[in-house]
């Protein structure tokens, strides 16, 4: 398998921050008390911001995040549990917003008529990742406040290979239309496989998938994405290259970082060498380094991801127990001038 061009590998990161940026707080009752998943990360105003997915025992609820240039806030829950909703009730995960497509731009959200657009997934019971996912779309005014907007999509309505459910998404705005990138997994009993697709709509209500067949599916044997090719995060370089940063997981091998280039948003070819590998024993990304989500600040090309290690003892918070420590890690790399 042929890797990308010398020009993409500055995108690795060459930094990593000791520290997790978010982590769970361990606290009975809190929206993240057992975990934090899920980076999205953008501009508003001028200032940095993050969505972030907290998973507490009974499903996912999700967070906004605001950064000072030195730390960032403690999120705010901004997109909860709808009890009478018949997929929203016990997950709601918002995982991405339409933002600047420049790999090397701001990442300014895109406003349309005043609202601010974004996707979410839900699983339709209670427990983790339980029952088939649908995605579905909101919009915002003040990043806060969200309402529910457009159609669903739903695993039923695409091929078998997306038929298990639908995870994270990436939405975004190209030539008038908007595309939502997605991962989805097959019914396969225990170990399934995940891949990565895309939906074309004119109006979010009405979607067509482009293939059916996955755009990025998972690799060969042995690669680092032989089981997962999941949690697209699309930009496109200056010579107009699409970029695909999404994580890979293989047996016996933590999830990792990739990337994947396409002339375009159709044919894509991965870089078989992950960008970003699980760090040391002991390290905050000792088992997992993975769901990328980048930016460029200043000088830097800032790689936000899920940062995951072992707990040598589980810890358990109310009714429910973890054996890992699981929240927002952060590497970087020099913006080539």
């Amino acid at each position: 398998m042929p890797s990308l061009p010398d020009g993409v590998r500055h995108l690795a990161p060459q930094h990593r921050h000791p520290e997790l940026l978010v982590g769970p707080t361990f606290e009975a009752g809190d929206w993240r008390s057992l975990g934090v998943d899920c980076p999205f990360v953008f501009r508003a105003g001028g200032r940095l911001g993050m969505t972030v997915v907290g998973w507490d025992g009974r499903g996912y609820q999700s967070g906004l995040a605001w950064s000072d240039g030195e730390r960032w806030t403690e999120p705010d829950l901004i997109f909860g549990r709808v009890p009478g909703s018949a997929h929203r009730r016990h997950n709601a995960a918002i995982t991405s917003l339409a933002r600047d497509t420049e790999l090397l731009g701001q990442g300014a959200l895109v406003r349309i008529d005043g609202w601010y657009y974004g996707t979410y997934h839900a699983y339709p019971d209670a427990g983790y990742e339980a029952g088939s996912a649908v995605i579905g779309f909101v919009r915002s005014r003040d990043l806060v406040t969200w309402e529910e907007t457009g159609g669903l999509l739903r695993p039923e309505d695409g091929a078998a290979w997306e038929r298990g459910g639908l995870y994270k998404s990436w939405l975004m705005r190209h030539e008038g239309r908007w595309w939502l990138f997605y991962n989805a997994k097959d019914k396969a009993e225990g170990a399934w496989v995940e891949q990565t697709g895309a939906a074309i709509s004119d109006d979010l209500v009405t979607w067509e998938r482009v293939s059916s067949e996955p755009l990025l599916p998972v690799g060969p044997p042995g690669s680092f994405d032989e089981r997962f090719a999941s949690d697209p995060c699309v930009l496109q370089a200056p010579d107009g290259t699409w970029v695909m940063f999404y994580f890979g997981l293989a047996p016996r091998r933590g999830a990792v970082d990739l990337v994947a280039t396409s002339p375009d948003l159709l044919t894509w070819t991965r870089d078989p060498e992950p960008l970003l590998k699980p760090g040391p024993a002991g390290s905050v990304d000792d088992l997992h380094a993975h769901k990328p989500s980048v930016i460029r600040d200043g000088d830097r090309l800032l790689h936000f991801y899920c940062a995951v290690r072992r707990l040598n003892e589980p810890v358990t918070v109310g009714e429910h127990a973890t054996g890992e420590h699981r929240g927002i890690g952060l590497a970087w790399s020099e913006v080539p001038r």
